[in-house]
């Protein structure tokens, strides 16, 4: 172990002006949205905690921290222009610094970059007049008086983060304020902080630099987050982002720079900043090298590095010298310390599916697909606490949930089978995958799979399960995690449709559309979208239909841009507002009765297939068959699931097991729910 840690890139230390970082492994700037009141308390603390003690050298708190009021929190920020935040700072600091990480955060005024109707409805500014797509807010054009107030607010917002103990800031520079004078598409100014020259674009940087240097002294570390490349014609192109970085070292007041590439304006430009599943692993690392060779800096970056060859190489080759892992470390916080344990092959691996992000986003907060318990360090464990006595457990169903459950209960040291109807674990994880884009989200099941045969689990395939075969294992509990099966019933009518298939019967091959295909999405998720690319490719007329006044409200805004790199073709149409009521047969082609949830209006049109999406029923024959012999007739007690207490439910003195069912046997949901109801219950089992 010891000549593991003397030989990996990864794992050696790095001198950053007076401070030495223990290894080369980040997380970069993020805002998980967990601050309550704009305050980083106990639940923002504690994530951050357990990334430090996994081993990271580096949290980079806070993604755009607030430095004054008319940047107000659009995905629930630290608020770095109230006095307030000194003491919670201070404990977020001291928490990360126990485990011998250090802590700096980023600071940044959003600009354009957020909306007038949040906060103290004051209107947002930039340095120009056109509003930013995704945020949708004009902003006021900046006066004079609006620069200096903001470059003090800087200024204060870095004395506070030094006040509570912050190792450093770093300045935001890629689609916020200092960025919006960078950029010549967003800069529209005339005089000293115009567009005219770069030396006037970059003005209003330096004059922030220089006003935080003069509160936080020339030790306290500072650097910038910046793009060096917007990739957009008419924007900063890669040699101008190398002039701006030479500027920057040569200016004396920047210690490090954290290279971007690209644009955050719209979903599709920060997709490509940000990339998703089924995109190209560090797309952007190469050009973090140049920055690197051209200025001599210490250069940070991150842009899905979610692995650890890829991290390794990118330090061994002298591309960075510190590389981000920030996604990766929502997956598994602790990847570092499997590392010097020689236990890469216990890393969960990140699978790209952004939920993390586009729950933020969406108003919500990061949580992560593949790991329940991050964001929720506080109630739910990273590492499984082993249980007093060992017990006999039966799991029905190696999707999602049931792999989860036999994970968690094998690492609590039960005796743990696992039961399953089809040839292999995944359930519907095994559709998604077989989308070549989505096929990364088997990571999901084969990290788990792993992790029960290194443990004991016994596995049993092709084993369409009974009650009495159930019952047969003598089972001390019983989880039924057999999922559910989607339908071709339509809203209300209480019964299936003869005539149409479902989106299923398109993803497993099983229908092979053509002609003209309506796409009938009821339940707005993944299935939907694609069987509509399975429907496209295979050379069919696509029209995507949704009953909502959006199509696809749960796939979000990032996972739908290569969706909508596929469909905006000219053989898919999108049609919004209209629900389906009724198909019949009409000759050879099936006629589809249209209506709306706004009027009694209903027209018809005829297509060649219809298929409709709408979630799943529940399979719970099992369960129902199985109550009967439970002592706890399959109730599960609310409090002590939330509270963190074992289940103690005993409603049947004839009953010889514990019974519960979790994932889509209880409700149509998602992946991450399925994966929660089984981390929550089976951790105190």
């Amino acid at each position: 172990m010891k000549d593991t840690v003397t030989r990996d890139p990864l794992l050696q230390p790095y001198r950053l002006k007076h401070l030495t970082l223990k290894n080369r492994v980040m997380t970069t700037s993020h805002e998980p949205a967990y601050p309550e009141d704009g305050m980083p308390k106990e639940r923002y603390r504690a994530y951050h905690a357990e990334r430090a003690r996994g081993g990271v050298a580096l949290a980079m708190t806070a993604g755009s921290a607030a430095v004054s009021r008319d940047s107000p929190p659009v995905f629930n920020n630290i608020l770095a222009y109230r006095d307030e935040v000194v003491p919670w700072i201070a404990e977020l600091t001291d928490a990360c610094h126990e485990h011998g990480c250090a802590v700096m955060i980023q600071l940044t005024h959003l600009g354009r970059r957020t909306t007038w109707n949040k906060g103290d409805w004051l209107p947002s500014v930039s340095p120009g007049p056109h509003r930013e797509p995704a945020h949708r807010a004009f902003p006021k054009v900046m006066e004079d008086w609006d620069i200096a107030r903001i470059i003090t607010d800087y200024a204060d917002a870095a004395e506070r983060m030094q006040a509570g103990g912050m190792d450093g800031v770093e300045l935001q520079a890629y689609g916020h304020l200092m960025d919006q004078f960078w950029s010549p598409l967003t800069n529209a100014l005339t005089g000293p902080y115009g567009a005219d020259t770069l030396e006037n674009r970059l003005r209003f940087t330096f004059d922030v630099l220089g006003e935080v240097r003069k509160r936080v002294g020339p030790e306290f570390i500072v650097g910038l987050r910046y793009t060096a490349d917007e990739t957009q014609p008419g924007g900063i192109d890669a040699e101008e982002g190398i002039e701006i970085s030479r500027r920057l070292r040569d200016s004396g007041m920047v210690d490090f720079l954290n290279v971007i590439r690209g644009r955050i304006h719209t979903d599709p430009a920060m997709t490509d900043v940000i990339p998703i599943q089924g995109m190209r692993s560090a797309p952007h690392l190469d050009f973090a090298g140049e920055v690197r060779r051209a200025t001599g800096m210490p250069t940070f970056h991150a842009a899905r590095i979610q692995d650890v060859a890829t991290a390794r190489h990118s330090i061994a080759e002298g591309l960075l010298d510190m590389v981000g892992m920030t996604r990766a470390h929502m997956a598994d916080p602790h990847i570092v310390r499997k590392i010097v344990e020689g236990r890469e092959e216990d890393i969960r691996p990140c699978v790209g599916a952004n939920y993390c992000l586009d729950r933020i986003y969406q108003g919500g907060e990061a949580l992560c697909l593949h790991n329940a318990a991050t964001g929720r360090e506080l109630s739910m464990p990273h590492d499984i606490p082993a249980a007093a006595t060992p017990r006999r457990v039966v799991v029905v169903g190696a999707g999602p949930a049931g792999s989860e459950a036999a994970r968690v209960a094998a690492a609590r040291g039960h005796d743990v089978t696992v039961l399953e109807a089809a040839d292999g674990p995944g359930g519907q994880v095994r559709l998604t995958a077989r989308s070549p884009r989505r096929a990364e989200m088997m990571g999901l099941i084969d990290w788990r799979v792993a992790q029960c045969e290194a443990a004991g689990v016994k596995f049993r395939f092709n084993t369409w399960a009974e009650a009495g075969d159930v019952q047969a294992l003598a089972p001390d509990v019983v989880i039924v995690a057999t999922g559910g099966m989607a339908h071709t019933r339509l809203y209300e009518t209480g019964e299936d449709q003869p005539h149409v298939v479902t989106s299923w019967d398109i993803l497993t091959g099983d229908v092979v559309p053509s002609g003209h295909v309506l796409i009938y999405d009821e339940a707005g998720d993944h299935a939907g979208l694609q069987a509509a690319e399975v429907a496209l490719k295979a050379g069919a007329t696509v029209e995507i239909m949704t009953p909502d006044r959006t199509f696809a409200p749960e796939v979000m805004a990032m996972n739908l841009v290569p969706y909508m790199k596929t469909l905006q073709h000219d053989d898919v149409t999108f049609t919004v507002t209209r629900r389906l009521k009724g198909v019949e047969p009409a000759g050879n082609r099936l006629r589809a009765t249209i209506g709306t949830d706004y009027s009694d209006r209903l027209t018809h049109a005829d297509y060649d297939r219809i298929v409709v999406n709408y979630g799943t029923f529940p399979l719970d024959d099992l369960y129902f068959d199985l109550r009967d012999g439970s002592v706890n007739d399959g109730a599960v007690d609310h409090d002590a699931l939330i509270a963190g207490r074992p289940q103690d439910v005993r409603t049947n003195p004839e009953g010889s097991y514990q019974l519960f069912r979790i994932g889509d046997a209880v409700s149509a949901r998602n992946t991450h729910a399925a994966i929660y109801d089984a981390l929550r219950l089976m951790k105190d089992l």
